[in-house]
């Protein structure tokens, strides 16, 4: 064959790239966040307390701006993946059912800051059932992340100084890092297309 007819060699391609959430996997994975402090686990929980008396209504307000703003989220809800209209979610009694669900297990976390086994364990759950049985990309937990303390910080201008705001996001991360760990756990391996 001449050389015209045979293509060069070339290198063979480098692996895919392997993402959870904009976060390479493996040896990339950031490290583990800092313990809350005592200080910073009262903090979180004072908080909390206000924002929980009100769950549902604030757990609605959260979801709604996270499909508002980030639609793409709504393909992983039959059941109000089609709503446009923010004033029909908000009477959705689907997306108050999940509301409520994404707001007690918040809650489920906040009791059990004294408890760190406890928190792994119920984050693993959350995160292996939404690696497995949803198939929700992981990117979707900082994004949602970062809509709750938009709203905390919102709804409760009084509770939420730069200081709060700033121990609840040390706590999202660690919530973050918790449920990256379930997804890895489970091979997770798909790239999101958003992602890259």
């Amino acid at each position: 064959m001449s050389r015209r007819e045979s293509p060069p060699p070339s290198p063979p391609p480098p692996p895919p790239p392997q993402l959870l959430g904009g976060v390479q996997r493996g040896e990339d994975r950031p490290e583990r966040a800092e313990p809350l402090t005592d200080a910073e686990r009262e903090i979180i929980q004072d908080t909390w307390g206000l924002v929980y008396k009100n769950c549902e209504d604030v757990g609605v307000s959260v979801l709604i701006r996270f499909f508002v703003n980030f639609p793409s989220a709504k393909q992983y809800f039959s059941q109000f993946q089609d709503m446009e209209d923010p004033e029909e979610m908000e009477r959705s009694s689907q997306l108050r059912h999940h509301a409520r669900r994404v707001m007690n297990a918040i809650n489920t976390v906040v009791e059990n800051l004294h408890d760190p086994e406890k928190v792994s364990a119920v984050l693993a759950l959350v995160g292996k059932a939404h690696a497995i049985k949803h198939k929700v990309e992981p990117m979707y937990f900082k994004i949602l992340s970062g809509v709750l303390l938009e709203v905390f910080a919102e709804d409760f201008p009084e509770f939420f100084t730069a200081e709060v705001q700033m121990v609840w996001t040390k706590l999202m991360g660690a919530v973050y890092w918790h449920v990256t760990g379930a997804y890895t756990e489970v091979g997770w391996l798909q790239v999101s297309s958003s992602a890259v």
